[in-house]
Parts: structure tokens; sequence; C-alpha cells
């Protein structure tokens, strides 16, 4: 029996279950990520008064919304590394960041030449939302590979809490704004 057809025959039999907590953490891993991404790299861009963006706290409050939609992506590329047959942390990284990259691409593209929203946060969510699909890419693929959903779980809770922890540090020493920012942005 040659690897693909068992490949093959290994995704038609896999647990309903197993499928489950491979999005969740899929999605989980991505929500760490956006955290971190908006929470500090991206943070001045939406201190800025602009006319694209609601207000801070309207826009805090409607997160969970945010959050769903990530649900939906990470529903897709579950969906694509399963029916594709991708397997492999590195296999499941390089395929989200392709999926990610033609997506988030072509909404700032989109949203650039219809709206007042501006290039460097376009340029942000492109670059941001690409890596959070490659890494939902890389812990789905992992997953079909046979790494044991604890250990994938672990890891996941790890990035989560370095994410974290550099967001606090970068917020409160201002690292990000003293290096990455200036006021012509």
């Amino acid at each position: 029996m040659n690897n693909e057809s068992k490949t093959s025959r290994e995704m038609a039999v896999l647990p309903t279950s197993r499928i489950i907590g491979l999005g969740a953490m899929g999605w989980i891993s991505m929500l760490g990520i956006d955290f971190f991404l908006h929470a500090s790299l991206l943070a001045k861009l939406y201190a800025q008064p602009s006319p694209f963006l609601l207000p801070p706290e309207d826009a805090f409050r409607l997160i969970p919304i945010g959050y769903l939609s990530f649900l939906l992506l990470d529903v897709l590329i579950l969906w694509l590394i399963i029916k594709l047959e991708i397997t492999g942390w590195q296999r499941g990284l390089s395929f989200g960041l392709t999926i990610g990259g033609l997506i988030w691409g072509a909404m700032a593209l989109g949203l650039l030449s219809i709206s007042t929203a501006s290039p460097s946060l376009m340029l942000g969510w492109f670059a941001g939302q690409s890596v959070e699909l490659g890494v939902a890419g890389a812990v789905i693929g992992s997953g079909l590979s046979g790494t044991s959903l604890r250990k994938i779980l672990v890891r996941v809770i790890v990035l989560i809490l370095v994410l974290v922890v550099a967001t606090i540090i970068m917020q409160n020493t201002g690292f990000i704004a003293k290096v990455y920012f200036t006021d012509r942005i």
C-alpha cells in the first residue's frame, strides 16, 4: 500500500472529536495572535482618529463578532486541509500562510479601493491575519499527522501565554510606539 492511499484512508476515518479539537485549537491560536497583533503591534493605529474605524469603545464591545469571523476562517482552513490531505505542521503552516495571504490580500486591496482605511492598517491586517491562518494551519496539519491533541494543546497554551506576556510588556514599556511608529503614520 502506498503512502498516498494510506493517508486518504486515515483522513476518511478521522474521529469527529479529533476534528473538533483541532478546529478549536486552531481558532484559539488565531485569537492569541490576534490579541498580540492588535493590542501591541497595531495599537497606535487604532488610537488615531479615523473615519474608517469605530471609536475604540465601540470596537472593543464588538470584538466577539470579529472572533466569530475567525471561527469561520478556521472552519474553512480545517475543511480545506482535510480535503487536500495536508499533514504536518510545516505543510499546514505553508498552506495557511498562502490561504491567509490570498484572502487578506484581496480584502486589504478591496478596502483600500473603497474606503478611508490607511495603507498602514491594511498592511498590518494583511500580514497579521495571514500569520493567524498560517499558525492555525500548522496546528491543524500537526494534528492530522498524528501528533497528540494534548501535545498540541500544550503548545497552543504556551504560545498564547508568551503572546499575552509580550503584549503586556510592550504596552507597559511603550516599546512598540517608540521603536516602530512615528507620528507620520
